[in-house]
Order: structure tokens, then sequence, then C-alpha cells
């Protein structure tokens, strides 16, 4: 909680240096979380050194992340999307004139599950990934697709907004004690605003994507992926500047 507090600080070097100081055990809370802050951190490091040409510091960044350090106590799930991790290693070698290897990193992070779901459970399909495809596709020069990737994510969150949520009592994965302390059908809106906001985003729609996310930061404070994608809106600003 106190890393993910740093990175919420936007100190990502002291939460760097937190999780490389500690041995993590699955019986502390783990299920991902501790994983979710270590590619946090890195990644948010990753594009400032990008969008502020260090691109060989953002290389290394995120070659930090491709494997899991044994102190983090869970290794990489099978089937772990990392659209995010190879659209910015796309963005870094496309900045550095590399374009065949960048186009490669481009494709690497258009595979992956496109179908938007709820995500209740920890290693369920996260919007973020989906959203990354997008911005991938638009680098390889498809707009049509990146389009579809996009509207997908705001007709999901249309459809299922208004969705009662009920968990199985016997689900394990999940990502906190949602069973007893936490209003699942609001955890749903939130979940559908958040990805209305990476579809404007997507689109290009900056500031209706920020008024969705501010919804989501309003509504839950602690909304790590509305935070890092507020911030996502002037990267990206800033890259296509670059490129």
């Amino acid at each position: 909680e106190r890393i993910t507090l740093y990175n919420q600080m936007g100190n990502y070097e002291k939460a760097t240096a937190l999780i490389e100081a500690r041995k993590f055990h699955p019986w502390e809370g783990a299920e991902g979380k501790v994983v979710y802050q270590f590619l946090l951190c890195h990644i948010e490091m990753a594009k400032v050194a990008i969008a502020d040409g260090r691109n060989e510091q953002a290389l290394a960044l995120l070659a930090n992340v491709e494997v899991y350090p044994v102190n983090l106590g869970e290794g990489k799930l099978y089937g772990t999307q990392e659209n995010d991790i190879h659209y910015l290693q796309g963005c870094a070698y496309e900045a550095m004139g590399l374009k065949e290897k960048a186009n490669k990193k481009f494709m690497q992070a258009t595979n992956g599950i496109s179908e938007p779901v709820q995500a209740i459970f920890y290693n369920d399909p996260q919007p973020d990934k989906i959203f990354y495809q997008g911005l991938a596709w638009i680098k390889l020069g498809d707009e049509k697709k990146a389009k579809e990737i996009f509207e997908k994510l705001i007709s999901f969150a249309a459809q299922h907004f208004n969705d009662k949520i009920e968990i199985d009592y016997f689900a394990v994965s999940l990502p906190d004690l949602l069973v007893f302390d936490q209003d699942i059908t609001l955890k749903n809106k939130v979940h559908c605003d958040y990805l209305t906001g990476l579809g404007l985003l997507g689109l290009q729609k900056s500031e209706d994507a920020k008024d969705h996310f501010n919804i989501v930061l309003k509504e839950n404070i602690n909304h790590q992926g509305a935070e890092v994608h507020v911030k996502m809106i002037e990267f990206l600003s800033r890259v296509d500047k670059i490129s």
C-alpha cells in the first residue's frame, strides 16, 4: 500500500526502490497487486523518458518488466497481455529512427484479446491493454482498425453501464475483498466510465476523455488507471510531435 501511494504521487523512483528492497509473499495480499505496482512505476518512468527523448533509458526500463524479479513473490501469468509495453517500445524505436524495429513492436502490441469485459477478477483482460492495441494500429497506419477498437470500448461501456453485478461467493482471485465491503454495481459503473474515457482518448477526444476519467476519480480517488491515462493525454500529444 505504501508503494501504491508513492506511485499515485508520481514518485516512481521511490516506489521502485521500495519494491527492489523487499521480498514479497503471496499471503501478504498479492494476486497481482505487487506486480501491478512494479509494472506501473517502470512503465510510467519509461513514458517520461520517451517524452524527454531518453529513448535508450526507456527501452531499458521496459526490458526490466518483461521478466518479473523473484522478490515479487509471483510470476507472470500465462497469456499476460503486454500491449502497453510493446507499444512504448515501438515509440522509443520510432523516435530513434529504427522504423523496422518500431513496426515489429507495434505489431506485437496489436496481439491478444480485443473484446472488453467487466474485469472483476484480477487476471481478467484489462481495458487499457485493448486501448494500446488501438494506438499501435494507428502507428501502423490502420486507423480503421484503431477506430473499431476504440468504439468497441465505448459501446461496451454504454451497453453494460446499468448492469447489476453479483459475485459468486465461491469465486477465487478477486482483486479485493469485494464480497462484503464494496458496492459491486457502482464499481461496474466506474469501470464503464473508465472504458469510455479510454475509447474517447483513442479517438483523440481528449477533453471528453478527461471528463470521464474525472468522473472515475470522483467515485474512486485511488483509481490508478484513470490517473495514468489523464497523464497519457499529454504524453500522446508530445509523442505525436516527436514522431
